[in-house]
């Protein structure tokens, strides 16, 4: 199991003079913390912008500095050397490319202006359109990798679907977070072991990359509610998962202010699309 990667997230250095910030290493930290979790190997791309224009280069799209024959013909070399890995190891999981790179963007690519219009468009870069077989995730999107699972887990049923959940999460390489493992769930706990889970799940919620919620029922459960409104007031990426068919109004699925704070999904297929999971 390898994925194939821009080989600036492993050496920034690849990267054009000035572009990369404290949070771009961030990213790229967290998307090679991914694979060492979980056994991925990293199998580097080559860096077409390096090869052709020397590591010490000024940024620019790819119609001020790229748009040439001979490098073309360099991609053309690149291609086949990619394929070459590819044929002899089997397909990788995913390319990890990083969005607005002229070759390597894998979502937005920074091409370059024609009649006005802005350098900056949606797509793949001009190396990775190359291999639109293979799935692509931007390092930001692969990076993201810490779950928090908030959901109800006061019955049987409720635990042995988050159990469910928290085992395809799993299977996707994500590192999930299940309140119900946490401490005592009986009537004999005392307040000091309500102010411990407390302040352990506050932690997870604060250490965590994002909040995958269920919110199944007539109503969200309330402590569901209060994590997914705490992770939204941090910045972090909720995702909502609603089996139950019920409205809550004429265009809502669930409470109003739940909805919009969060990207809320129908199925588990479409929840592992929505994160981007690898191989989903």
């Amino acid at each position: 199991m390898y994925v194939l990667m821009c080989p600036c997230i492993r050496n920034p250095d690849l990267r054009a003079r000035g572009i990369t910030t404290e949070s771009d290493l961030k990213l790229f930290s967290g998307a090679i913390e991914r694979c060492e979790r979980f056994g991925i190997e990293i199998v580097p791309l080559p860096c077409p912008e390096t090869l052709y224009l020397g590591s010490d280069r000024e940024p620019g799209t790819y119609l001020e500095r790229l748009d040439t024959p001979d490098f073309v013909s360099l991609l053309d070399d690149l291609e086949a050397e990619v394929l070459e890995i590819t044929r002899a190891r089997g397909p990788p999981l995913c390319i990890v490319g990083v969005n607005s790179s002229p070759t390597c963007g894998v979502d937005m690519t920074y091409f370059g202006s024609r009649k006005g219009e802005p350098p900056k468009i949606p797509g793949r870069g001009v190396f990775l359109s190359r291999f639109m077989g293979i799935p692509a995730i931007d390092v930001g999107d692969f990076s993201r990798f810490r779950i928090y699972l908030a959901a109800p887990l006061f019955s049987r049923a409720e635990k042995l679907y988050n159990i469910s959940l928290f085992e395809l999460l799993r299977s996707y390489f994500f590192d999930v977070y299940l309140p119900q493992e946490v401490g005592d769930d009986t009537h004999h706990r005392d307040l000091d072991e309500h102010g411990r889970i407390f302040r352990t799940h506050l932690q997870a919620l604060e250490t965590a990359d994002a909040v995958v919620a269920v919110i199944d029922g007539a109503d969200a459960d309330s402590g569901t509610s209060w994590e997914m409104g705490y992770a939204y007031s941090r910045g972090k990426p909720v995702y909502a998962i609603r089996t139950d068919f019920r409205m809550a109004g004429n265009k809502e699925r669930v409470n109003l202010m739940l909805e919009q704070s969060s990207s809320v999904v129908t199925g588990e297929m479409d929840l592992l699309r929505a994160l981007k999971a690898p191989g989903a």
